[in-house]
């Protein structure tokens, strides 16, 4: 199985240091694979990380947050199939075994980054199979469910013989020959099913056959003793995994009308007469695709039984199917054509109804709800209550997936049984969304806050060093998810981004600064901001015109805003990035771009962009100490200005910095040390804080 490159990487990182994680982060963006990231800070973030799916986890030799062999052991606890990389501090020997002993994937020595790409891309390649394998299994488990569901309620007369002997016989082939039990046939020869004067060509026909594809058109004997012509047909095949012969029965007179009485009683259930499970959900999708094409409505009903146990417990399975039947009747006077009545389950009744919704439909479904709760069920002289929860959802052009309208309609019936039973409830996309964010479904959360307008906007300064009037802010963006854990800006467009919402919440992001912006400038500040903008957003043709009538609306200055996107993205989408630049240029808004100086030669990039800032990648500035460390910056910085571009340092941490980055010419710096993200534009530029 090849590695899918363009998969977002799903990383932990076990590392007390903010920068050495950045750094170990950009070793996968520069080798082109897209990262989302989380740094473990504790035993207890761990653990509530690993209620989440993640592909890989890296841990430094040491860590005062938790100490490796703890976090291999939180996953051996959950059973999570994560593969651990332990970064040592030397390549010994014992220590490298030590770290295998106790799970590592791998072991090798920090620093050793060319290596440690090769290690994590390995053990990526063998989880993607390994989940591979997890879901053909599955996959095939289904298929073989499935295969079983047709041969049950097939209309032709099915069988699987072994040695003339049946090991599997479904309901036509059955109803063929007079049974009505599977057992009267369980391993009784073939042979006893053939009428007397067939039966020695029938016994040649066994000896000569050796498992090929072959027809005997032969006289069956039913168990009344009356017979039938027929055709036989012989092919291999395997039953629970054993080799066997599958034998196909048409009989040839009267087969027509045969095949639709059987076709008609494999759609029905036996007991109620309503239509069964199998067909609801056939007649259900096909309903879907009607619905999404005239772009229509239906909807979709599912009816619990709130005291089913108690009431078997009471009359027993016997009487209860005269109980199911009575309540069938009721469901067939109150829901007429075109509705679609079936029984789903034990305790279960489903209903169809086109054209219509479950908000039209409530009522209808309550008054239901009600009578069957009012009536008095009289079965074998025993009188029986019967209490309902029903849940309603709707097919429309949106939902056309009637499997996932059935589950929605079975939840609510659920919440309504939890509830108190013996009510309905119609499916709330609103709150399906808040339950699913609660419980920790990142995308939820994101389509819940784009809904109700929930994210929110932290500013962090950019700070000249060379006289700059204006006040420069960075927008960052932040969203607490349903484990009250609040995710930043690359967490949440990265989830954004699987569930293609990653061009709205750049279109919120850019709505909500500009509103921001233009109140703050009218107290009398000269502020501009940078916006983030996603790979997908570089793609959008929309984001031009709307932006232009956005800004428009707000009265801004348009060279106030910048729009950043970073170097990964500017290559992976570089023709999209150009025009975007040079229609961003004709509206008088700036360009930057972050995490610069990763690739193999950025200078390549900026030929075909109208670029105004370069913000260069935090690996510069993480060992600032180091001599080669300074060149390299003063090297970078010297050639983007030698463009005409004025450049931005971020992540700095320290007031031993400053100087360094003073002397490489740098023009805009950024991090912690001056001001963390703030939920207000509130810095004091002209304190002399820089």
């Amino acid at each position: 199985m090849a590695l899918d490159k363009k998969k977002t990487i799903r990383l932990l990182i076990l590392e007390d240091s903010q920068n050495e994680a950045e750094r170990l982060v950009s070793l996968f963006r520069n080798a082109g694979r897209a990262t989302r990231v989380h740094r473990i800070v504790s035993a207890e973030d761990l653990e509530q990380q690993l209620q989440q799916g993640w592909d890989l986890l890296i841990a430094a030799a040491h860590s005062e947050a938790l100490e490796p062999q703890e976090a291999l052991a939180a996953l051996r606890k959950l059973d999570k199939d994560i593969p651990f990389i332990q970064l040592l501090e030397d390549n010994e020997p014992d220590r490298v075994t030590e770290a295998l002993m106790y799970g590592a994937a791998d072991a090798l020595p920090e620093g050793e980054d060319e290596r440690l790409v090769l290690v994590a891309t390995r053990e990526l390649k063998n989880l993607e199979e390994r989940r591979g394998r997890r879901s053909a299994e599955i996959s095939l488990r289904e298929a073989e469910k499935r295969c079983q569901l047709l041969l049950d309620s097939s209309v032709d007369a099915i069988a699987y013989i072994h040695d003339g002997m049946h090991i599997y016989v479904n309901r036509a082939y059955m109803e063929m020959f007079g049974h009505d039990d599977p057992d009267d046939l369980a391993a009784e020869p073939v042979i006893g099913l053939i009428a007397p004067a067939d039966q020695a060509q029938f016994k040649d026909f066994l000896k000569q056959h050796r498992g090929e594809n072959t027809d005997l058109k032969i006289s069956g004997a039913r168990a009344d003793g009356s017979q039938f012509k027929a055709s036989m047909s012989f092919s291999p095949a395997t039953y629970d995994g054993e080799p066997c012969t599958q034998l196909l029965i048409r009989g040839e007179a009267d087969n027509a009308e045969l095949e639709e009485r059987l076709r008609e009683a494999a759609s029905l259930d036996l007991v109620t007469g309503l239509f069964n499970r199998n067909h609801f959900l056939e007649q259900s999708q096909q309903l879907a695709e009607r619905v999404v094409q005239a772009q229509g409505q239906a909807c979709v009903g599912y009816l619990l039984i709130d005291n089913y146990t108690e009431i078997l417990a009471d009359i027993g399975i016997g009487k209860l199917d005269l109980l199911l039947a009575d309540i069938a009747n009721m469901l067939r006077q109150q829901f007429a054509a075109p509705s679609l009545l079936a029984r789903f389950g034990d305790d279960v009744f489903t209903v169809l109804t086109p054209d219509t919704t479950p908000k039209q439909r409530l009522e209808h479904y309550t008054a239901f709800s009600n009578a069957i709760t009012e009536h008095l069920f009289e079965v074998d002289g025993r009188t029986v209550q019967v209490k309902l929860s029903t849940g309603l959802a709707g097919l429309s052009e949106a939902t056309h997936k009637a499997n996932l309208v059935i589950e929605r309609a079975h939840r609510c019936a659920e919440d309504a049984q939890q509830a108190g039973g013996n009510c309905v409830k119609a499916y709330d996309p609103s709150v399906e969304l808040a339950a699913a964010a609660n419980r920790g479904d990142v995308v939820a959360a994101i389509k819940q806050a784009l809904e109700q307008n929930s994210f929110r906007l932290m500013f962090q300064p950019v700070i000249s060093l060379r006289g700059d009037p204006h006040e420069h802010y960075e927008v960052l963006l932040r969203l607490k998810s349903g484990d009250d854990k609040e995710m930043d800006t690359t967490e949440v467009i990265a989830a954004a981004k699987t569930a293609n919402l990653a061009e709205k919440v750049d279109r919120w992001v850019i709505l909500n600064s500009i509103k921001l912006l233009a109140e703050h400038r009218s107290k009398g500040h000269n502020t501009r901001l940078f916006i983030n903008l996603s790979g997908p957003s570089l793609q959008d043709p929309g984001l031009l015109p709307w932006l232009g009538k956005a800004l428009k609306a707000a009265r801004l200055p348009t060279d106030s805003l910048t729009f950043q996107f970073n170097e990964t993205d500017a290559i992976a989408y570089l023709r999209s990035a150009k025009t975007l630049t040079e229609g961003l240029a004709e509206l008088h808004c700036q360009v930057a771009i972050s995490q610069f100086g990763c690739a193999a030669n950025p200078f390549n990039t900026l030929k075909h962009l109208t670029v105004n800032f370069i913000k260069v990648d935090g690996s510069y500035v993480q060992e600032l100490n180091d001599a080669d460390s300074q060149q390299a910056l003063k090297d970078l910085t010297a050639t983007i200005h030698s463009q005409a571009k004025l450049t931005i340092v971020p992540y700095v941490e320290s007031a031993s910095a400053l100087a360094t980055l003073w002397q490489a010419g740098v023009n805009y710096i950024q991090g912690h040390y001056l001001q963390g993200p703030s939920a207000g534009m509130n810095y004091d530029f002209g304190g002399g804080d820089e």
